[in-house]
């Protein structure tokens, strides 16, 4: 049997989408991937009990007022329908004890839900010189570095303590949700990986190694692979 991973879409114009990449990402480790509709009723539980784990793609910004903040001038476009659903399905996931990978939004999305936070805008927001974050690059170029905490899953799973990433966001996040521990930092000091310490697979990272799955990027091929295995048990 082949583990059924529900990944998650955006809306656009009354049109769901989501990149391939991560539909590639899926099948390439031996899942089944579902697209999932943003849907905020009794389907989430349903949804959460059929899925062996759930995959949070990246996208546009969160509505920052889930964390009790206002919109500031740097603030991107929400969709309020996609926010909520993917809140509600994490904590359903997350009493189930099943495993779930969130990238770049994904990885705020889950923090958020948890209890967490983020900063709306980091070049308006954070202090000191900042990395490039959005790079004007090819999607499968590693852009900068992040260092991986020793002792994490992340650590573990990688095998190395330094990561090449590639960097698409200007939201990041600020501070952990209770139960969840920072697992990897870029060199201006933004959070780029945290995962629970309370369930077996459950991680965020702010990058997209979807994409750099193309080149066949070492720790990619590990992140995926080890979801799935997750996924599996």
């Amino acid at each position: 049997m082949k583990a059924v991973i529900g990944v998650s879409s955006n809306i656009k114009e009354d049109l769901l989408s989501v990149p391939m990449s991560n539909v590639r990402a899926i099948t390439q480790f031996g899942g089944v991937p579902i697209v999932l509709p943003n849907l905020v009723g009794d389907e989430i539980t349903e949804i959460a009990n059929t899925i062996n784990g759930l995959l949070l793609t990246g996208g546009g910004d969160i509505d920052p007022t889930l964390f009790g903040e206002e919109p500031l001038p740097g603030l991107g476009n929400i969709v309020p329908e996609r926010d909520l659903f993917e809140m509600a399905l994490v904590q359903k996931m997350l009493e189930l004890n099943k495993p779930v990978l969130g990238i770049c939004r994904g990885a705020q999305i889950m923090s958020i839900a948890m209890g967490g936070d983020m900063y709306q805008d980091i070049y308006s927001q954070k202090d000191g010189p900042l990395l490039q974050h959005d790079q004007q690059a090819p999607n499968w170029h590693g852009s900068h570095f992040v260092e991986v905490t020793e002792g994490s899953l992340l650590r573990k799973i990688v095998g190395m303590d330094k990561l090449k990433v590639n960097s698409y966001h200007h939201q990041a996040l600020r501070n952990m949700p209770a139960g969840f521990i920072v697992s990897g930092v870029a060199s201006d000091g933004v959070i780029e990986a945290f995962e629970s310490t309370k369930h077996p697979f459950v991680m965020g990272i702010q990058w997209h190694p979807e994409s750099l799955l193309t080149k066949g990027d070492a720790s990619s091929c590990a992140i995926f692979q080890a979801f799935m295995n997750a996924c599996m048990k």
